[in-house]
């Protein structure tokens, strides 16, 4: 289809250049047919780690940690006490960020592993959501990708969304995650719907990281 529209504003230019409304379209179709699966497994070794030591790190004291600029230069970190939760910024690397997670008594060292491990795959956001299955609660771990790569003018933001499961899901004939074996309906995360890439792990395209 893109070849034909192409081609076919060729021709109706004299000069033989593309105009901007069918660059901005081309665009937009690359950044809306990106696989997300082929990413994920691309990048599988990271994002795999990113969640272990993220789900390690978060049993031992809760927290979550999010990008707030495009360069991933800039980072927000929301730190859980006994009656208060705190949210932080820094730049990376910031001597700061460090004091302060050793004032509130967090794991220093997994936190940095895991800020430089979402920094290499473009990962936003990572956080712990609950959800509820037979009237019996689980946690998932919830990330957010906002590659560069996919970073086009005049293209709405989108992001792509992974959850990792602590155990395998349901799924139907078409991928789609199920909200168990005996109610075969279509669960919805932050009113999403997610699809299988193993029996863990989901993906979906979001206009929101959260």
């Amino acid at each position: 289809m893109g070849s034909h529209i192409l081609k076919k504003i060729t021709m109706n230019n004299k000069k033989g250049h593309i105009v901007p409304g069918v660059l901005i379209l081309l665009l937009a179709s690359s950044c809306k047919t990106m696989n997300i699966t082929r990413y994920y497994h691309r990048h599988q070794s990271i994002l795999d780690s990113i969640e272990l030591v993220y789900t390690q790190a978060y049993a031992q004291k809760p927290f979550s940690i999010e990008f707030t600029d495009r360069a991933f230069d800039r980072v927000s970190l929301e730190l859980a006490t006994d009656t208060l939760t705190y949210v932080y910024e820094f730049w990376v690397g910031e001597d700061r960020m460090q004091d302060t997670l050793r004032k509130y008594g967090y794991d220093t060292t997994a936190i940095n592993d895991l800020i430089t491990q979402m920094r290499s795959v473009d990962c936003t956001w990572v956080n712990n959501l609950d959800y509820y299955t037979e009237e019996r609660k689980h946690y998932l771990t919830y990330i957010s990708l906002w590659p560069r790569t996919f970073n086009f003018p005049f293209v709405n933001k989108k992001y792509y969304i992974l959850t990792y499961f602590q155990q395998p899901q349901y799924f139907d004939s078409d991928g789609n995650l199920l909200v168990g074996r005996k109610l075969r309906r279509v669960r919805k995360i932050n009113a999403e719907v997610f699809r299988r890439i193993n029996d863990r792990v989901c993906y979906t395209l979001s206009d929101r990281f959260r």
